[in-house]
């Protein structure tokens, strides 16, 4: 096991070490527990949004699935595929509005096909080519991107931890009451007690938490709160089917898409080196292109059977600077825990009737993690000198200012909103032009 430096946080768990079996199934189910939400609720929104139906719960099933095997790829690699590092995969919400309007207005066959092209393509390209262009990401620039990926983050777990957006129960005593109970147990268990306790301390508070709510259920407190519903109408298993919703190669699609999968690179880079900040390093060349190849290929591969992009999550990213369990077996585990739920919709579905606000309580605090690992990767790694003091302003400003003010770009053309709207590419872009062209130590043109 590695111990704490100067550099790196108190990794109980190095890359390659192996807890024992149940010590890692439970790890390993703390990962599933904080993703499976979020993963699974692109699906549901997107299904919501074409009027999909009952053949949402077939998008879920793939998500899971193919989040699980990229997963697996991800800690162990094939060939050049995967970066051999804990990176829990899952479908990003990058990708939310455009498979809403694209499968609205052309289609789920050409929101497939565009994850079919694009996927391998875009981010293929990137992992191939990347130890030329990784100068132009120091990290100045990928320290300010796990910072504003965390950041970002906090808006929808506050809407979580409110009962969900939308909810006809909003900001209700209850929610807001479990999100306070889940948020205080794991950082009490966190900060306060050792051992397996510790490296537990947000499965432990999930918990609680869901036992809780299922309290709030039976007393009335919370009517419906914790409902088994969707789990009675599933079945125990179903075969996935490639191509089952068609394929279209439409331009406009394809291109959004395109651009999508490089807010998506961008995040696996700043995700990867939040990842590896708790080694107090960044990754290699071969870890970047590795798990940029994931990315891509695995995306690709899922859209053949019908489930949406999947990148890397970065509130595990935090469970991991939050844990010190770095192994990447444990993530390996968690990856087979998700392919098999993705065999089993019933049991996928038990797993997705954690109320809002449980989870909300959990990400809150992993979304924090995650800003504090970027930060702790520009103050480890950057001299904050009067130039980087300036390109940090800029970018985190102008970053928070498109994520917390979008209204502000209302004037602008549909796909000037489109990529200025993104606070991810916003953030990094400002950063990467400013580290490029100002003269400095962190310039690859002049330093």
């Amino acid at each position: 096991m590695a111990s704490e430096t100067d550099t790196e946080i108190d990794v109980q768990y190095g890359l390659d070490d192996r807890p024992p079996w149940p010590r890692s199934l439970l790890l390993a189910l703390q990962h599933v527990a904080v993703m499976i939400v979020p993963a699974t609720a692109v699906a549901y929104i997107v299904g919501g949004a074409v009027g999909l139906g009952d053949a949402t719960a077939y998008i879920v099933q793939m998500v899971l699935l193919f989040s699980g095997l990229a997963t697996v790829v991800q800690a162990y690699t094939v060939g050049p595929v995967g970066a051999k590092l804990p990176v829990v995969m899952g479908t990003s919400f990058t990708f939310v509005g455009a498979a809403s309007t694209i499968g609205i207005n052309y289609g789920l066959a050409a929101v497939f096909g565009a994850i079919l092209v694009t996927g391998w393509l875009v981010e293929g390209l990137i992992g191939w080519q990347f130890e030329r262009i990784r100068p132009f990401f120091p990290p100045l620039v990928t320290g300010l991107v796990v910072v504003i990926i965390g950041l970002y983050l906090v808006p929808a777990a506050m809407d979580n931890a409110a009962g969900g957006a939308g909810s006809a129960h909003y900001g209700a005593a209850y929610n807001v009451g479990l999100a306070a109970l889940v948020l205080g147990i794991a950082v009490v268990l966190n900060l306060f007690t050792s051992g397996v306790t510790r490296l537990l301390s947000t499965l432990v508070a999930i918990a609680v938490g869901y036992v809780a709510a299922g309290v709030l259920t039976v007393t009335g407190v919370a009517p419906g709160l914790l409902s088994f519903d969707a789990v009675a109408a599933q079945p125990w298993f179903a075969v996935p089917n490639p191509g089952r919703f068609g394929f279209a190669f439409e331009p406009v699609p394809i291109l959004t898409f395109a651009f999508l999968f490089l807010v998506s690179a961008m995040e696996t880079v700043g995700d990867m080196s939040s990842v590896t900040a708790a080694e107090g390093r960044t990754p290699t060349n071969g870890e970047f292109r590795g798990g940029l190849f994931t990315d891509g290929l695995m995306s690709s591969l899922g859209g053949i059977f019908g489930a949406f992009p999947v990148t890397s999550f970065s509130q595990n990213a935090g469970i991991i600077n939050f844990t010190g369990v770095m192994s990447r077996h444990v993530v390996g585990v968690a990856g087979v825990i998700l392919a098999v739920l993705g065999l089993s919709p019933k049991i996928g579905a038990l797993v997705t009737t954690i109320p809002s606000a449980v989870f909300g309580g959990a990400v809150l605090l992993m979304a924090g993690m995650v800003a504090a690992s970027g930060a702790r990767l520009i103050t480890l790694d950057v001299t904050l000198d009067r130039r980087n003091m300036v390109i940090l302003a800029v970018a985190l400003g102008l970053g928070l200012g498109v994520a917390t003010t979008p209204e502000a770009l209302g004037g602008l053309p549909v796909a000037a909103r489109t990529f200025f709207g993104e606070p991810v590419i916003v953030t990094a872009l400002s950063a990467l032009l400013l580290n490029t062209f100002v003269p400095g130590e962190e310039s690859p043109l002049f330093g």
